[in-house]
């Protein structure tokens, strides 16, 4: 991620699912997103899209963000969730931007 992987999920989940923190830790964060094929603030782009996407706006509280501290900024992620409402449905981008919304809020807080 912006950094290199610090065991955070570990330390979010590890008391209740411990496997799964440590493959996400291990192999998500410590392997996938190290590989050198794209840069992290690709990986961070490509993401937030699948987020959108999927409507996986729980999510978005993390991945957001962390897109913005792997360069991405928040101009580019609101324009790649216009861009996407014709893809991938208008509520799914009305819910990403409505969540959005209150993450970069919270961060000016």
């Amino acid at each position: 991620m912006a950094e290199k992987n610090d065991g955070r999920v570990r330390k979010a989940i590890g008391d209740i699912a411990p496997t799964l923190a440590e493959v996400t830790d291990d192999v998500l964060f410590g392997e996938i997103w190290e590989r050198p094929e794209l840069s992290k603030r690709d990986r961070s782009l490509i993401t937030c899209a699948a987020l959108v996407s999927t409507g996986k706006t729980e999510q978005m509280g993390f991945h957001f963000p962390t897109a913005v501290e792997n360069g991405v900024t928040q101009e580019e992620l609101i324009e790649m969730i216009t861009h996407l409402a014709f893809y991938v449905g208008w509520p799914n981008a009305m819910s990403s931007i409505n969540r959005v919304r209150q993450i970069f809020a919270e961060q000016a807080e």
